[in-house]
């Protein structure tokens, strides 16, 4: 287990733990704040390529989604942490797509994931707008800009939304 201190601008000193097993390569990070977890929402509204560099930190527990294009990632059972801005999000949808595409043996997904690929594309190079969201129950997630809307989670909004992995505890023996 590693485990690291550190500020990051206006989000806040945290700790980044990453859990690495030698033997199987399995891996986990997260990142906790220090000022305590409240479910929160964050979001932005990507208008501009100026707003793709804004920073996105991501905990195990977030649900990312672009309401415009109704795409969604709950976390999974192997969900982690990451830090990347909003172009490193994006790209991350477009891997999923496209991995989605290679596994389409019908083809009855092409014309759905061509069109959602040109759209994030356009909003990579400013010229459309889509709505970035991050829902975290653990409240660790958070986009880093100063037109960035952060608020704490309704109630409802809570319950709909996956947790994501509990970190497992290792005994050496």
């Amino acid at each position: 287990m590693l485990s690291m201190i550190s500020e990051i601008p206006y989000f806040g000193e945290h700790t980044q733990i990453t859990i690495l097993c030698s033997s199987c390569g399995w891996k986990h990070t997260d990142f906790i704040p220090s000022d305590g977890e409240k479910p929160g929402f964050s979001s932005i509204i990507v208008d501009s390529y100026e707003k793709t560099v804004a920073r996105v930190v991501r905990s195990s527990s977030c649900t990312i989604r672009i309401p415009e294009l109704d795409l969604e990632v709950s976390p999974g059972g192997s969900s982690t942490g990451f830090v990347t801005n909003i172009e490193g999000v994006i790209n991350r949808f477009e891997n999923a797509i496209n991995t989605a595409v290679r596994g389409d043996e019908g083809g009855e997904i092409a014309d759905i994931a061509e069109q959602l690929l040109e759209k994030l594309n356009l909003a990579k190079a400013g010229l459309s707008e889509i709505s970035i969201e991050l829902l975290d129950p653990r409240g660790r997630s958070q986009i880093i800009h100063q037109e960035a809307q952060s608020r704490e989670l309704s109630a409802s909004e809570e319950e709909s939304l996956q947790i994501g992995p509990e970190v497992p505890v290792f005994e050496v023996g």
